[in-house]
């Protein structure tokens, strides 16, 4: 058993469906007595007197080839000779459709009749006309042998370019021999070729030349094709065979051997494999089974108990194949336990790593943190009590259709310009409703400011209305640029609308242009006047402008981006922009005193609230949030969280802080 395991290891074919199977060697262990193990073919015809062997074991044999020859016929069959019918009597193990007294007659079960042990590595190859010279490979000077077409285009057997015998290079052309493809063209004329049978063939003794085939006369007298010599040779009566009842027996000619089975005297009894030793001719057996024989009345139990056995070792052989494949699968998930083992192992020590580092980010961040309260609470304002500038949402005006893009605040009104192209007017002191709402714009309302009791509006339609906050009717259209206003502002009886890289200054009384400022790198989105001075906002910087001159007189640089909004106070020029940050200068020195670092997305807003606790700087950003400063000590001291969507504009008026956002929303705080 032992044995039979080492054996029965499995493969990728025997696990679709294709299993192991004995050779002829095992059957004829079980089957024949003195079994010569013979060559294999696939095909047997058998001659008109032996018609009556039923029982033939075939072989699958090799594919045949021009570089061994045409392949090597041979076969086994049991067979004996029956005098009385004068037939060749079938031979087999199981019986099949044979009574059970021809069984019994039978001389043995399985024995084996096969070619004569010629050599099988030479087959002649003798051809029966003149062969044509062009069928010859230059290199061996024998006909093609599996040719194929090489690199250069010459054809040579496959045999002499792969095995380099003749050397790597053409003799042709002295190119290095390589195979590209078979020559089937060539093949297939070879295989029209007449040669004789190999059993019409015998070696030149007489010439003294052991390696030349010769036809024989007193052989198979036959051609055929090359491509055809496999299927005649299969069956050609002149083929060398042996007796199938002992090996001992002299080889002899298909054609002979119903005459030897008449009278040969070395059957053996059919119950050989059980251990019976007789051996004598066809009429001493028929006496043996009949008289002597102890088997033979137990051969219908013999017969079933090999059935059985042979039941058991299929199922055994099952059994064995599927332990093998067990054993296959468990080493499969051995391996793949390990793997996991493994990989745990790094992913347990990656984990304590991990956790060591953070464990000492931690140490650190609270080192930081515990060095900035102390440094907080050493500061001279470490006596201000938070608490008394918190903030909280007081109520939302709501009636927009579209974002709110700007607020601008007038006494005790409120106006807020949206992207539904118009502009309400809130009461902010008694009823804290919308009292007007104000349309003539045909885009987004994007900038508001007042002057005297005039409303100056700019939108993406390219225009400037002009609005009596008395009657609340448009009384002028300045149709400023050709593209959007993106801001106004108001300043010594000017008018100053902010565009695409320009700034347009209008006289405030005859709305008539005076001058146009150019120069700037950007979209001017935030413009804001104080006394004396014009800042303007646009693509990384904020250029300042004398207003009784109109000259730039300072540009102070960033590096945020875009300048979305600009805010002073009595100290400081602060602008937001699209990187998220407020950049502070000191407004005397033009020097940039901090960076207020805390919004995650573009500060579009900014707006100053002077308070019992100091001035508060109010920031609105795309990430939904306002922010509190105190320039006291340039720190966020609220977050306020109400929006929807972004908060894109702010104004102060009556102490209280609007803010409007793209949720339609204006929210008051306070």
């Amino acid at each position: 058993m032992a044995n039979r395991n080492a054996g029965m290891r499995f493969s990728d074919n025997a696990m679709s469906g294709e299993f192991f199977q004995p050779d002829a060697s095992t059957v004829s262990k079980d089957m024949v007595n003195g079994y010569r193990e013979a060559p294999v073919v696939t095909h047997v015809r058998l001659p008109p007197a032996a018609q009556s062997v039923s029982h033939v074991r075939l072989t699958p044999a090799a594919q045949p080839s021009l570089d061994s020859g045409i392949g090597s016929p041979s076969l086994t069959v049991s067979a004996a000779y029956n005098s009385k019918s004068d037939k060749l009597l079938p031979r087999t193990s199981l019986g099949g459709a044979m009574s059970p007294r021809q069984r019994s007659q039978s001389n043995t079960s399985g024995k084996s009749f096969s070619n004569s042990m010629e050599d099988e590595k030479e087959v002649p190859l003798i051809f029966a006309d003149a062969t044509n010279k062009k069928l010859f490979c230059i290199l061996c000077r024998k006909v093609y042998q599996d040719p194929v077409i090489t690199v250069c285009g010459h054809t040579f057997c496959r045999a002499c370019v792969t095995s380099k015998r003749h050397g790597d290079v053409c003799p042709v052309d002295n190119s290095m021999l390589s195979v590209v493809v078979a020559n089937i063209a060539v093949s297939e004329q070879i295989g029209e070729l007449l040669v004789h049978c190999r059993y019409g063939c015998r070696r030149d003794d007489e010439g003294g030349k052991d390696n030349v085939w010769v036809h024989d006369s007193a052989g198979c007298p036959e051609t055929t094709k090359i491509h055809n010599r496999r299927e005649h040779e299969e069956q050609c009566r002149f083929r060398t065979v042996q007796c199938p009842n002992n090996p001992t027996c002299p080889a002899m000619r298909w054609a002979d051997m119903e005459e030897h089975l008449r009278h040969c005297e070395n059957l053996s009894c059919p119950h050989i494999k059980y251990g019976c030793t007789f051996c004598g001719t066809h009429e001493e057996l028929e006496s043996h089974l009949d008289v002597v024989c102890k088997y033979e009345p137990l051969k219908d139990f013999l017969k079933d108990t090999d059935e059985r056995l042979n039941e058991l070792q299929t199922s055994l052989q099952q059994k064995e194949q599927e332990i093998g494949f067990l054993r296959s699968m468990l080493g499969k998930v051995s391996e793949r336990v390990e793997m996991m083992e493994v990989k745990s192992e790094q992913v347990h020590e990656q984990t304590v790593g991990d956790i060591n580092i953070t464990r000492r980010d931690c140490d650190f961040l609270m080192t930081e943190l515990e060095s900035m309260r102390n440094s907080i609470a050493q500061t001279q304002y470490s006596a201000y009590d938070p608490l008394q500038g918190i903030f909280k949402c007081k109520g939302t005006f709501v009636g927009h259709l579209g974002p709110v893009w700007v607020l601008c605040a007038h006494g005790d009104y409120l106006f807020s310009g949206s992207s539904d192209n118009t502009i309400k007017v809130w009461d902010t002191s008694t009823s804290y409703r919308c009292i007007k709402t104000l349309e003539k714009h045909t885009g987004i309302v994007l900038a508001l400011c007042v002057h005297g009791n005039r409303l100056y509006s700019g939108s993406a339609d390219n225009t400037i209305n002009v609005w009596d906050l008395a009657t609340w009717d448009c009384v002028e259209t300045i149709h400023s640029n050709e593209n959007h206003v993106c801001t106004l502002a108001t300043a010594k009886n000017c008018l100053f609308s902010g565009s695409l890289k320009i700034i347009k200054v209008w006289n405030i009384n005859t709305y008539e242009l005076q001058i146009t400022i150019t120069g700037i790198n950007h979209w001017v989105r935030a413009m804001v006047v104080s006394q004396n001075h014009l800042y303007c906002g646009s693509y990384q910087t904020i250029t300042i402008w004398d207003l009784d001159k109109l000259q730039c007189v300072n540009v102070l640089e960033t590096s945020g981006g875009s300048v979305y909004s600009i805010a002073l106070t009595n100290q400081y020029i602060l602008c937001g922009t699209y990187e998220n940050c407020i950049h502070v200068w000191n407004l005397e020195t033009l020097e940039q005193v901090s960076k207020l670092t805390g919004h995650s997305g573009t500060v579009y807003a900014l707006t100053v609230l002077n308070t019992q606790a100091g001035t508060k700087v109010f920031s609105a950003s795309y990430d939904r949030s306002l922010r509190v400063w105190s320039l006291d000590n340039m720190l966020c001291t609220q977050t306020l969280l109400r929006h929807k969507g972004s908060v894109t504009c702010l104004v102060v008026s009556r102490g209280m802080v609007f803010s409007g956002g793209v949720d339609s929303t204006v929210k008051v705080w306070a």
